[in-house]
C-alpha cells in the first residue's frame, strides 16, 4: 500500500487568519495599478463605443462650450467689466467639470459595476478612484482648447502659474475622490443619493467665480467675502484663473493684484490639506461599510 502523504492530525499551520476580502484601502488600489488602468480604459472606451469620431468628441465638446460663452457673454451681452471674460469663464468651467464629473460618476461607480464586484475580490475603492481618473483624462482636451484660446492674447506659461494649476488639480482630485468614496457607498444603501448628487452639482457653477468675477463678491459682501473663500472649489477656480486668464489680460500684474484675493497660494495649500483630511475621513467611513456592499448589491 502506498504511504500516505497527508500531514498528521495534529499538524498546525502557523499563519495568521485574514479575511480573503480584506484590503488596505486606497493603498491596495495602487498596488493593483494594472487593474485600475484596465478599468479606466474600459470606462473611456465605453463612453465612445460605437461613435464614428470617437475621442475627437472630447475636443469638440469643450470647444463648442467655449464658443457658446464667447457668443453669449462677448458678442451678445457685451460684458466688458471683466477683460477676456470668455476665457475667465472657461478656466472655471474646467474645474467645475472635473469636480462634478468625478462626483457624479464616482457616486454611481459601485452600483454600476456590481456584476464585477460580485465576481472578483478586489478593493472596492478602485471604482470611485477610476471615475476620478477618467474625469482627469477629460481635462486634457479642455486644457488644449484653453491654451489655444489664450495664446493669441499674449499668454505664456510661467512657473507660478503652472504651480497654481497643479495645486488646483490636487485640491479637486483629493476632494472629488473623498466625496465619491462617501457617496458611492451611501448610494449602495440608498439609491436616492445618486439623484441627490445630480441636483447638488447643479449649484456648483454658481458657487464659484465663474459667470461673475471674485471682485463682485467683494463689492457686494465686503468683509463676508472671506467666508466665500472657505469653499475649496472657489479657491481651485481662482488658482486656475491665476494660471491662465490673468496672463491674457493687458496688465497681468495689475490683474493679479486687483482681481484675485490676497494670499492665494497660502489658501490653496490650506485647502489642499483640508481636502487630504477629507479623503482620510472618507476612507475610514468607506472601510467601515464596505463589508456589507456585496449583500446590498443583490
Amino acid at each position: 500500500m502506498a504511504e500516505s502523504t497527508r500531514p498528521p492530525a495534529d499538524h498546525v499551520v502557523d499563519a495568521p487568519l485574514t479575511s480573503p476580502a480584506a484590503t488596505q484601502g486606497l493603498l491596495e488600489v495602487f498596488r493593483h495599478r494594472y487593474l485600475l488602468k484596465l478599468l479606466v480604459r474600459r470606462e473611456i472606451s465605453a463612453r465612445y463605443s460605437g461613435s464614428f469620431l470617437g475621442l475627437i468628441w472630447s475636443y469638440i465638446n469643450p470647444l463648442s462650450q467655449f464658443l457658446i460663452y464667447v457668443f453669449i457673454f462677448v458678442l451678445l451681452l457685451e460684458r466688458d467689466r471683466t477683460e477676456n471674460f470668455a476665457i475667465h469663464i472657461f478656466t472655471a468651467l474646467i474645474v467645475v467639470h472635473f469636480f462634478t464629473e468625478t462626483f457624479n460618476a464616482g457616486t454611481r461607480s459601485i452600483v454600476r459595476n456590481k456584476a464585477l464586484i460580485r465576481k472578483m475580490s478586489l478593493p472596492k475603492e478602485m471604482f470611485p478612484v477610476a471615475s476620478m481618473l477618467v474625469s482627469l483624462y477629460h481635462v486634457a482636451p479642455q486644457l488644449v482648447i484653453l491654451v489655444i484660446a489664450c495664446v493669441p492674447y499674449g499668454w505664456t506659461p510661467d512657473v507660478l502659474g503652472m504651480l497654481a494649476f497643479l495645486l488646483a488639480l490636487g485640491i479637486i482630485m483629493l476632494l472629488g475622490t473623498a466625496l465619491a468614496l462617501l457617496f458611492s457607498v451611501a448610494n449602495v444603501y440608498f439609491r436616492d443619493f445618486a439623484s441627490a448628487v445630480g441636483i447638488l452639482t447643479n449649484f456648483v457653477r454658481f458657487s464659484v467665480p465663474m459667470i461673475y468675477p471674485f471682485t463682485l463678491v467683494e463689492e457686494r459682501f465686503k468683509g463676508f467675502s472671506e467666508y466665500y473663500l472657505y469653499n475649496p472649489l472657489a479657491e481651485a477656480v481662482l488658482l486656475v484663473q491665476r494660471a491662465f486668464w490673468v496672463g491674457t489680460t493687458s496688465d497681468p500684474a495689475a490683474t493679479a493684484a486687483t482681481e484675485l484675493p490676497d494670499h492665494l497660494f497660502t489658501r490653496g495649500l490650506v485647502m489642499l490639506a483640508i481636502a487630504g483630511l477629507a479623503l482620510v475621513v472618507a476612507q475610514v467611513v468607506f472601510r467601515s461599510l464596505e463589508d456589507k456592499i456585496p449583500e446590498r448589491l443583490n
